[in-house]
């Protein structure tokens, strides 16, 4: 199935529900073909794409369509991060600011209860976490500004 006929299949499956849910799904998915589409990419690239969507079988009827599309749209987003090194916006800074907060976390609970006893634990909680989050917000945002930068970004954001 190509790029294009894998398009018009989800723009008509847009039309056959009313379920904003899972119209945000077929829309995801209209979204990224259509970016797909638009890039620069080699015949293998194309190929291996179309060969995923044909793997994908999408134009057999499902009896549970948003669970099966759900499952698809993660599975081809993480195909097309890992194949074309493409990734979806605010991918780093998601990453990033849940590490940081994680770091920051024990952190802040390790110094507060050195330095604090009980209540410097709560303290040190709370500012390990945000400061974490901070560092790991500013981190993620200059490595999403840099694959932006670099034509590596795929929105998935619909229109």
């Amino acid at each position: 199935m190509t790029i294009n006929e894998a398009s018009k299949f989800f723009k008509n499956l847009v039309t056959e529900t009313d379920e904003k849910s899972e119209v945000r799904v077929y829309k995801k998915f209209i979204t990224m073909l259509s970016q797909l589409a638009n890039r620069d990419l080699s015949d293998e690239q194309l190929r291996a794409i179309e060969d995923k969507l044909d793997a994908f079988d999408i134009d057999i009827p499902r009896e549970n369509r948003k669970k099966y599309y759900g499952k698809r749209l993660t599975e081809f987003t993480n195909y097309i991060k890992k194949e074309l090194s493409l990734v979806s916006e605010g991918y780093y800074m998601a990453i990033y600011m849940s590490v940081g907060m994680s770091i920051g976390m024990s952190l802040g609970m390790t110094f507060g209860v050195v330095f604090g006893g009980s209540n410097g634990l709560i303290y040190g909680m709370t500012f390990g976490m945000t400061t974490g989050i901070s560092i790991g917000l500013a981190i993620g945002a200059a490595m999403d500004a840099k694959a932006k930068k670099e034509g590596k970004v795929l929105s998935t954001k619909c229109a």
